[in-house]
């Protein structure tokens, strides 16, 4: 016997026997029924006909009336993000001299085919020095000075010194110390004397982590199916996105606050239609990305411009500015906050509008009032969980920042007023800003759609397919009917 637990819809019996909600959706006169299947409340709605009675799978088709007004919004915008890459598509990050500084160095794979314990003060350790690369070796204290070092051999495995080998002095109290076998990344300077040109950067992690990357991509379809296969495929167009649209067109002189409005609307479509598919709900999570991130945008722009915030905070951002001074570092920082707000609202987004769809499909006489007020409730947990999660994430990536502050026992004004953290601050503020307000935004973006339906005569909503499959004919409503075909 049918029954559901979403009022108005009483659950009389049917009228030829034992009918169920896992049925193949034909009545027993030959004629196709809407069955209405068995649901657990509030989120758990029926599936389509000849399906289970819990779905979490896409939404029933809206009528045409309100897939035109959807497309007359998104279609000129994806084609005004389309006509950007084309436009400012760069073809290629532009080239530059070596500065053989940090990233900028030249490598090489290597292994360290021999290590043996050496007296400090035989290869002269105590001053600080070591073969190879100064800064790889470190500092040593003077107690350090007759203490018992480490002198590895390394063999060059790739490039022109294929085979060659070279010496590195590890000292006791360096942080990295090599193991024979071990695979290292090997820095290569050419202008250096050839006893000096090559040196241990770091250690090579490629193994482990195309490990955990594989431990990774297998939960996610294991858990997700065919959701996790599309999302994996979504992610891999976001880092060629990333890759051979955002980076190189920041490099080659493009304004990086429009760079990175296109390349995250172009993320954005690609994701949310890929992993949810092309459907009114999606379009909707849709909007409601976008305008929250034009919120963050302008809010980006006003209070990094209004704090003075320069962007160049570090030896990394130093670096970049001086390879490619035309590079706008304030506007570099904006579009990070763009980029890195991105995926939470995706989550947000999609998340309220689900909510008000299944609210609809629950109780489909609901106005979009009643459907605002219930979804804000969901959002409302939802906010207070993404905030928290998000201030956790900045301070977990500043933590040692934080600890440096923490030891000169600077004030709390004295630290926050620094740029650094200042940087952070912003970053944070403005992107939980664009998630709270996402809440709302979406949440009445979805009720108004779902209310303002107008199916047509043959489209089934959930109303009818509920009075189909749970009242006989004929019904105290009048809507019990079935409906043949």
């Amino acid at each position: 016997m049918t029954t559901t637990h979403q009022p108005p819809y009483p659950p009389p019996e049917p009228p030829h026997g034992h009918r169920s909600g896992y049925g193949n959706g034909h009545g027993a006169d030959g004629g196709h029924e809407h069955l209405h299947g068995a649901g657990d409340g509030p989120g758990h709605v029926t599936g389509p006909p000849g399906g289970h009675g819990h779905s979490h799978g896409p939404a029933a088709p809206v009528s045409k009336h309100l897939r035109k007004v959807i497309a007359a919004i998104l279609v000129p915008f994806t084609a005004a993000v389309l006509v950007g890459l084309v436009v400012m598509w760069p073809g290629g990050a532009p080239g530059h001299k070596r500065s053989g500084v940090g990233f900028d160095r030249q490598t090489q794979q290597a292994t360290v085919t021999q290590v043996v314990s050496v007296s400090c003060k035989s290869v002269n350790a105590s001053g600080g020095s070591s073969i190879g690369d100064p800064s790889a070796a470190g500092g040593s204290s003077p107690q350090q000075a007759n203490g018992t070092c480490k002198k590895a051999t390394v063999r060059v495995d790739t490039g022109k010194d294929k085979g060659r080998t070279f010496t590195e002095i590890v000292q006791p109290d360096q942080p990295r110390q090599l193991h024979e076998g071990e695979k290292v990344v090997a820095a290569y300077e050419p202008s250096a004397p050839r006893d000096l040109q090559y040196s241990v950067a770091d250690v090579n992690r490629r193994f482990p982590m195309a490990l955990l990357a594989g431990i990774f991509a297998l939960a996610v379809v294991v858990v997700g199916r065919l959701r996790g296969v599309m999302a994996l495929v979504a992610l891999a167009v976001s880092f060629l996105i990333l890759n051979f649209f955002i980076l190189p067109a920041i490099l080659q002189g493009s304004n990086p606050l429009l760079v990175a409005v296109i390349g995250s609307s172009a993320i954005m479509l690609i994701a949310l239609y890929m992993c949810h598919g092309l459907s009114a709900r999606t379009s909707v999570a849709v909007l409601g990305t976008l305008i929250s991130l034009v919120l963050i945008g302008f809010l980006g722009s006003l209070f990094i411009g209004w704090a003075a915030l320069t962007g160049n905070t570090d030896d990394n951002t130093g670096l970049i500015h001086g390879l490619y001074p035309s590079i706008d570092m304030s506007g570099l920082l904006l579009a990070g906050v763009i980029i890195g707000s991105l995926g939470v609202l995706d989550d947000v987004t999609v998340t309220q509008t689900s909510a008000v769809w299944e609210l609809h499909e629950a109780n489909p006489s609901t106005g979009w009032r009643g459907l605002y007020r219930a979804g804000i409730r969901i959002g409302r947990d939802h906010i207070a969980s993404v905030v928290n999660t998000l201030v956790l994430a900045y301070a977990g990536a500043a933590l040692p920042l934080l600890l440096l502050f923490s030891i000169a026992q600077s004030s709390v004004g004295t630290v926050a007023n620094s740029e650094l953290v200042a940087e952070e601050i912003v970053r944070t503020l403005v992107g939980s800003i664009g998630l709270v307000a996402s809440v709302p935004v979406t949440t009445l973006l979805a009720a108004l759609v779902v209310s303002a339906d107008r199916p047509g005569p043959g489209t089934a909503t959930p109303r009818s397919m509920a009075a189909a499959g749970s009242a006989p004919a004929p019904a105290r409503t009048g809507k019990g009917r079935r409906r043949k075909h």
